[in-house]
């Protein structure tokens, strides 16, 4: 039996900021992970596509704010980063 993925442990070398906004980011990232691997049964970031990402900021948050949209943008690129990988997105 394999473990669950640890978004929180995935994340921990690329966050800073306060305790909430830490928070707000891996929340958001796990919500990121749960409708790609229900779309794509992915479980973990690493088998991830830009594509995967980009059906993610465009079809799960159409109908969100702006300002919700930008922070899961946010949140976006910090998984970008601790992917190492050069995706660049934009709203």
């Amino acid at each position: 039996m394999s473990k669950p993925f640890d978004m929180d442990l995935f994340l921990a070398g690329v966050l800073t900021g306060s305790h909430a906004t830490r928070q707000r980011h891996v929340r958001q990232a796990k919500i990121i992970q749960a409708e790609i691997a229900k779309r794509w049964q992915l479980e973990t970031p690493w088998a991830w596509q830009k594509k995967h990402v980009t059906w993610f900021l465009k079809h799960h948050l159409s109908h969100r704010s702006e300002a919700t949209s930008y922070y899961y943008l946010l949140t976006v690129r910090l998984l970008a980063r601790r992917l190492g990988t050069s995706w660049l997105f934009y709203l």
